[in-house]
């Protein structure tokens, strides 16, 4: 071998002596919040791009042992669409019924965050009403939307109503979104893995996720419970929504009312009766806050309007 070819063959053994990975040598940042990532959330490409074989290796474990998961997804809400439909918007936050939810919105957090009040989990909040049809899932969105419009707090809205979702087409994404069903019957699935963001900042979605046959047991379940006190107690500034069923038609209500820290009962004007309003309350005695907003009133002509009061 020649001079040349000795000192080209030893140039070559200390380059590859010397390659390390950029992401070994590179700690990987992300944008995201901490909160809202999940253990599986994809690097961006290029870094993907970049893995070894041994990090490829842990990948792939990972990606079996979880690959019924999802990534943290962002959904886009037709604003103007709501606005249209009598929901309050950023845009539209001097409308009557933005004034009305502003309102209703103060004493519940009020509730949920004065250490004085003595509310267990006092931001966990459900909305309910004794049947359908009676705007529950009305007042869910616009109370969301209204209390995402504040400085201190943010505001998860969970679809509770397992049976007959009504939010997923009032926003605009698809009800075979995985959702809370999902977290509840597979140990795998954490709550970061089907939150939803949106283009409302301080707004996040938890869909109801697949239907199951055993729903009502789900929401009894030890894991729904452990799930409750991870967002009453780890998400401290936020709001929790939960737009649950009626609960006069099913047992679903009345499983989620015993864990909630505050009950909102919609009440729609000149349809539901009082024997019937009562027999509701009956079924939420386990929660010692029960708040009614009277839907669907006409306080002068051509208005709207939503009473609110204590029970």
């Amino acid at each position: 071998m020649s001079l040349i070819e000795r000192a080209a063959d030893k140039l070559a053994k200390k380059e590859i002596s010397s390659f390390v990975p950029d992401e070994v040598s590179q700690p990987v940042k992300t944008g995201l919040d901490p909160l809202l990532l999940s253990d599986d959330t994809p690097s961006d490409q290029s870094i993907g791009e970049k893995t070894s074989a041994s990090n490829s290796f842990a990948g792939d474990s990972a990606h079996k042992a979880g690959s019924n998961k999802k990534t943290t997804k962002r959904i886009e809400i037709d604003l103007e669409n709501l606005h249209r439909k009598g929901i309050v918007t950023l845009e539209h936050s001097r409308s009557e019924v933005a004034e009305q939810f502003r309102l209703i919105k103060r004493p519940l957090l009020a509730n949920a965050f004065n250490p004085d009040s003595g509310i267990k989990n006092g931001n966990l909040i459900m909305v309910t009403s004794s049947l359908s049809g009676e705007g529950k899932s009305f007042c869910s969105i616009n109370l969301a939307m209204s209390i995402a419009m504040e400085m201190d707090h943010r505001v998860l809205l969970v679809d509770a109503d397992v049976a007959r979702p009504s939010i997923p087409a009032s926003l605009g994404f698809s009800p075979e979104e995985p959702g809370l069903l999902d977290i509840l019957r597979d140990p795998q699935w954490k709550i970061p893995d089907v939150m939803m963001k949106t283009n409302v900042k301080k707004l996040t979605l938890v869909p109801a996720g697949r239907r199951h046959t055993h729903a009502t047991e789900l929401l009894a379940s030890q894991n729904m419970h452990s799930i409750l006190a991870e967002l009453a107690q780890r998400y401290h500034d936020r709001v929790v929504i939960f737009d649950s069923p009626p609960l006069l038609l099913t047992s679903e209500a009345r499983v989620l009312a015993g864990q909630m820290g505050q009950i909102v009962l919609v009440v729609e004007a000149e349809r539901t009766t009082q024997q019937t309003v009562k027999e509701a309350l009956q079924q939420i005695e386990a929660c010692d806050v029960v708040n009614l907003i009277y839907n669907k009133a006409r306080a002068h002509s051509g208005g709207g309007y939503y009473g609110y009061g204590y029970y």
